[in-house]
């Protein structure tokens, strides 16, 4: 669908106007093979369970359910999807940090009215034939998605995306994000700044500090990924697509009494 040699339309609009991740355009994958994408896929659902199991823990719940892996394979196959267990870790040294990070700022903080705290985060999407990410901005007080973008690669130029979408809506007072490369970019902390945004950041380690958009993995992998098993990007876009308007207009949330997330966003 993209013209490389249209004059009048450049390719960033072009992508633009598809709701296309440039990222995407542009990415050539050697791809992963037909089992390694099964036990990925199988990483996945278990994780969604025992987010506290590292490798040698996962390693040893698929061994009992029958896949002949090792702890090596099992590390190398988590470490695509950003999976990695929620325990802390002994650190004897820290790394130099290339960007600022900013301190967790919602602990002891009452969120009552919407557009008061968004949150945002990456998760790994398995497809048929591969895999994909996917960001999504989400308003904690009312659960309701704002933006969303889908990616084959993990640059920050499709959770910018996402965050400008979000922001051409409306404007947080707060955005919590974990501590990833994607969120402490150079690009997307610029253009928190420019619409004056309080930063707040997950503790190191800390999953439960995002808890909310982590409970929004799960739904929409149970309920949607793992249900449809897209084969194409378009496919899972278009498929998400049709989610996230029936999860925020129609799906009875039972942390907000039953209400759409919707209507508790816009007041009704």
């Amino acid at each position: 669908m993209i013209e490389w040699e249209h004059a009048p339309i450049s390719i960033a609009r072009q992508c633009r106007l598809l709701g296309l991740a440039r990222s995407t355009l542009y990415y050539e994958g050697r791809g992963a093979s037909a089992e390694n994408l099964a036990l990925m896929r199988r990483i996945d659902e278990q994780y969604l369970k025992t987010p506290w199991y590292g490798a040698p823990r996962m390693t040893h719940c698929l061994r009992a359910q029958g896949y002949m892996v090792n702890h090596k394979r099992v590390a190398r196959l988590m470490r695509p999807m950003e999976l990695r267990s929620v325990l802390p870790r002994r650190r004897t040294s820290v790394p130099a940090l290339a960007h600022t990070i900013y301190p967790y700022v919602l602990s002891g903080l009452t969120i009552e009215r919407p557009n008061h705290v968004w949150c945002a985060d990456i998760t790994y999407i398995p497809m048929q034939r591969g895999f994909a990410y996917l960001v999504a901005v989400m308003d904690w007080y009312s659960r309701y998605v704002l933006a969303w973008e889908v990616s084959v690669s993990l640059d920050s130029s499709f959770c910018v995306e996402a965050m400008e979408r979000a922001l051409s809506c409306a404007t947080p007072e707060i955005m919590n994000t974990d501590q990833g490369a994607q969120f402490t970019s150079d690009a997307y902390i610029g253009l928190l700044q420019r619409h004056g945004v309080r930063i707040s950041m997950d503790g190191r380690g800390r999953v439960f500090d995002n808890i909310m958009i982590e409970r929004l993995w799960w739904s929409t992998k149970y309920e949607h990924v793992y249900l449809y098993d897209h084969a194409t990007v378009p496919a899972l876009k278009a498929g998400l697509r049709e989610y996230y308007t029936q999860y925020n207009t129609q799906r009875p949330h039972q942390a907000l009494g039953y209400r759409r997330p919707a209507d508790v966003h816009c007041g009704r």
